[in-house]
């Protein structure tokens, strides 16, 4: 009897001494969409996807609408390790200059160009640039095609922007675009833009459909003009150094179900773009189609200056183009 008690005295203790490797690990996603918007669709869908397939390895936890910070801060957790995942779109051109090639005017034409971009650019020679700079890219998904809101008039040809306050992200191309086209564009956090908009501080912006609907901006905008003058990617991003940490088996799982969720966030982003049209002009916006043959025309300094300044921007530039038929 005694020694039945000692054996299992032993064995208890041994218990203890095992280290919890099957552990589930809890990670956080941040990102700057309010409730309704692409991002937020997106995030949870794939949080969704993880917390079932990998149920009692990882937990993801969705924070949105800049609960754990504005796309800089997010940037900073990332390399921090304080923020697993993040979302950022048009502020990636601050970390690597050849991703303002995502902000080329008319671009990108479609879903399907945009399917050969990231095919035969993306991955082999935009992707690996950020990973010097401390992250990594784990899936690519949309922010979508933009449009222009603003309280004084219907934007039909650039010369019609002409000394109207416009906020923008923050990145310096989309900044260049606007001046060429005649704006006075500012860039701002997302989530100060609906109070500038509202107290008359800024005079319009540019989003897709998705951000102005779940951002309310149609109750503070009068005019939705359909320039679609720029296709935004989202990027999946987590930082390196917290990433590299992670078992080798948990970062494939985790990277093979974020590109698979790319076929939600295409599918989920095109109904989104038929559905809040419709309310968007239901709710009183006065909406107008834009010349973008004027609009095509006025950027090409743009493309120029983009070519010059920016190391193998010319050749990134060409190579798009050519994939578009």
């Amino acid at each position: 009897m005694r020694l039945g008690k000692l054996l299992a005295g032993i064995a208890l203790a041994a218990s203890f001494a095992l280290p919890a490797s099957a552990a589930e690990i809890t990670m956080k996603f941040g990102h700057v969409g309010a409730p309704g918007s692409l991002f937020d669709a997106t995030a949870k869908e794939f949080a969704r996807r993880v917390n079932e397939q990998m149920a009692g390895k990882v937990k993801i936890e969705v924070f949105g609408s800049s609960q754990l910070g504005k796309d800089k801060e997010l940037l900073q957790k990332l390399k921090l390790g304080t923020v697993d995942f993040s979302l950022p779109s048009s502020v990636m051109t601050s970390v690597v200059d050849q991703f303002g090639l995502f902000d080329m005017p008319y671009l990108v034409k479609d879903r399907a160009h945009m399917g050969r971009i990231e095919k035969e650019i993306f991955w082999s020679k935009l992707a690996p640039l950020v990973e010097a700079k401390g992250y990594k890219i784990i899936a690519l998904w949309e922010n979508g095609f933009r449009h222009i809101t603003n309280n004084v008039r219907p934007i039909v040809v650039p010369g019609d922007l002409d000394g109207i306050k416009l906020r923008t992200p923050k990145g310096k191309w989309r900044v260049k675009m606007f001046q060429a086209y005649g704006a006075n564009p500012t860039p701002l956090a997302f989530s100060e833009v609906f109070v500038a908009l509202q107290t008359g501080v800024m005079d319009g912006q540019e989003n897709p459909f998705a951000n102005i609907y779940s951002a309310k901006f149609h109750e503070v905008q009068k005019y939705l003009s359909l320039t679609g003058h720029v296709y935004t990617p989202g990027y999946a991003l987590v930082g390196k150094k917290k990433w590299d940490s992670l078992p080798a088996d948990i970062r494939d799982e985790l990277e093979k179900i974020a590109k698979e969720t790319q076929g939600f966030v295409y599918e989920h982003a095109a109904k989104l773009e038929t559905d809040l049209l419709a309310k968007l002009k239901a709710g009183g916006m006065a909406i107008n189609e834009a010349d973008k043959a004027a609009f095509v025309k006025a950027s090409a300094p743009i493309y120029t200056q983009f070519g010059d300044d920016v190391e193998g921007g010319s050749a990134l530039v060409e190579q798009a183009l050519g994939l578009a038929n």
